[in-house]
């Protein structure tokens, strides 16, 4: 005669026993991102390193620099503002260009204050005259002695 009471067996069992409250746990954890937070704590510590650096670096850049005393004639030079050498050759037609406004000739008045800017880099205050402020657009003669620079 053959028993029919079952055997009792410990099978896995289809559904979960315990209560499940959320579903957050069964997705697949995804990588945090770094904090913000994190990052606009770190930007001004980086800020302020990077000014720090950048005044060491000039700090020992003039430190290599020579310090020469300049001389009396060379502040001089410096304060005047029409001193030779105290323009650009890129400045040159701007200050011709004042210098010769008001001349009848100023297309010739243009040709020699720009050939004696570019030697002298200075060109005078004023429409006319003022020529000492501005030695070596004073002493700059023609073949025949005449001034040659307007």
């Amino acid at each position: 005669m053959s028993d029919t009471s079952h055997a009792s067996f410990d099978l896995p069992s289809p559904l979960p026993t315990h209560s499940i409250t959320s579903s957050a746990h069964l997705a697949s954890p995804t990588p945090n991102p770094p904090p913000l937070f994190s990052m606009a704590k770190l930007l001004p510590f980086l800020l302020l390193s990077l000014i720090l650096s950048s005044a060491l670096l000039l700090l020992r850049a003039e430190d290599n620099m020579p310090h020469e005393k300049p001389t009396e004639e060379q502040l001089l030079i410096r304060r005047s503002r029409y001193g030779p050498g105290s323009l650009r050759s890129y400045q040159c037609s701007g200050e011709c260009g004042r210098r010769c406004s008001r001349t009848q000739y100023r297309k010739a008045c243009m040709l020699f204050c720009g050939k004696c800017c570019r030697k002298c880099l200075c060109v005078p205050p004023g429409f006319y005259g003022n020529k000492q402020l501005c030695s070596c657009y004073n002493n700059w003669k023609t073949k025949r002695g005449g001034p040659k620079c307007p």
